[in-house]
């Protein structure tokens, strides 16, 4: 029996990827193993968004390598993918597969074996136009099960390699989509994250359908499915038709993930995103109609070349008097090969770090805030996972369906079903909650009045 061993660096949808790869594998007869233990194969998927993403790639890399020198080392991704070569180069490294052609692996290795000579497996993914189908069934995870339905991006933001890693945008047949989700509620899921390189753009390479139409089909047949979230959806993505599907829906969460990256215009201009502020806040106010209690996430860049403070207050301003639920803030890194990192102006690391921390403190705040309007409410919860902080404390860890962060006391055979808790204290980055009773068949927006 033949050994493989994976490590993923970098984001949900790499996350998704392997566990495709490893059913290929699965197929093929070999068995899993930890990826610090020995095996025959170790699978790295890597990551290139950040220079760190490429160093921490080559580590672990290497970390395979010295593992078991007589191992087959295959290298996929987006690191493998922008520049292949450097990869290669590494000694040890056998196979190496870009963000294409994942389904060749397999043939890849029994090709190695015979002939034992390098294989550089990756093609130029600016010609993909399909994309690659890559299933899977089950997770190795089993309480939320990611569904990838498109590939690649078409923005190139001036800070953003990722369109030449991935290529551009490429949509999932719905049919396939509405079959797999299928496939993940009979294994048992409940919820469903529909994820992508640029989520929000399926179906603009499509004619006559879009992501309305695909959330209207996963809700109409997709039988047993009770929760849909969407991973991230760009504001210019975010058309009246998508506002009049989460109207109308019983099944999408309370949860938006929106990528702001800045708020001002003078610094999106820069970036070249696709919408201003006054756009974001105009959708914003509509999503909220739509979706009241509605918890709204996001992204930002802080020190892109040429931040003033001014523009970094926009930005603060703009987050405060929108009442984001929670956000992901990162310091500007240059990234090789993008036009921002060839910017004047470059923002010094000790002025970002600062703004950064100004962030963070703010964005703890507003989730704090957000977490207390549903203190003493019922809501209801899937459990994941047991809290590990407290073994033996009986308490698991769960998410709402508007993404609240929950402990509360409950058994293993709830992990993956939604019970309903009620908070009893709100907090960051937990709330605490009482198990109330598990909560099979009721509808999701039971709740939906509550904001």
């Amino acid at each position: 029996m033949s050994l493989v061993a994976f490590h993923t660096l970098g984001c949900k949808v790499n996350h998704y990827e392997t566990e495709a790869i490893w059913q290929l594998f699965k197929e093929a007869g070999y068995e899993r193993t930890e990826f610090e233990s020995t095996a025959d194969v170790y699978v790295i998927n890597t990551c290139t968004v950040t220079n760190t993403g490429d160093k921490k790639s080559r580590q672990v890399i290497r970390r395979a390598i010295r593992k078991n020198p007589d191992a087959v080392i295959c290298v996929t991704g987006c690191y493998a993918q922008t520049s292949p070569a450097e990869v290669m180069a590494i000694p040890g490294v056998d196979i190496v597969v870009g963000t294409q052609d994942r389904v060749k692996m397999l043939e890849y290795i029994d090709q190695y074996k015979q002939e034992r000579q390098p294989i550089n497996g990756v093609g130029n993914i600016m010609k993909a136009r399909v994309f690659e189908e890559l299933d899977v069934p089950a997770f190795t995870d089993r309480t939320r099960a990611s569904l990838k339905i498109q590939e690649g991006c078409n923005n190139f933001c001036t800070f953003c390699i990722i369109p030449w890693a991935r290529g551009l945008m490429r949509s999932r047949d719905p049919e396939e989509v509405v079959k797999q989700a299928q496939s993940l509620v009979n294994a048992g899921y409940k919820e469903i994250v529909l994820t992508g390189i640029h989520t929000g753009g399926y179906g603009e390479d499509m004619k006559d359908y879009n992501l309305a139409a695909l959330l209207r089909d996963l809700e109409q047949k997709v039988i047993g499915l009770k929760r849909i979230r969407i991973s991230s959806i760009e504001a210019s993505q975010i058309t009246d038709e998508i506002i009049e599907v989460l109207d109308q829906s019983k099944k999408i969460v309370r949860h938006l993930h929106v990528p702001l990256q800045s708020g001002s215009n003078s610094v999106l201009k820069r970036m070249r995103r696709k919408y201003t502020m006054e756009f974001f806040a105009e959708r914003l106010i509509r999503l909220r109609e739509a979706l009241p209690g509605l918890a709204l996430t996001s992204d930002l860049i802080v020190g892109f070349p040429g931040e003033t403070e001014d523009e970094f207050m926009e930005t603060y301003n703009f987050v405060k008097e929108h009442h984001f639920s929670e956000l992901h803030v990162f310091p500007y890194s240059k990234r090789t090969g993008t036009p921002a990192a060839r910017m004047e102006e470059q923002v010094d690391e000790d002025v970002k770090n600062e703004r950064v921390h100004r962030l963070i403190t703010l964005s703890d705040q507003l989730a704090k805030e957000y977490a207390s309007k549903y203190e003493g409410e019922v809501l209801e919860v899937i459990p994941e996972e047991i809290d590990k902080d407290n073994l033996n404390s009986g308490l698991y860890i769960g998410y709402t369906d508007n993404y609240l962060k929950v402990k509360f006391n409950a058994t293993e055979d709830m992990i993956g079903k939604i019970v309903k808790v009620k908070i009893n204290k709100a907090g960051y980055p937990y709330n605490e909650g009482q198990f109330v009773k598990v909560e099979e068949d009721l509808s999701l927006h039971a709740t939906k009045t509550t904001a």
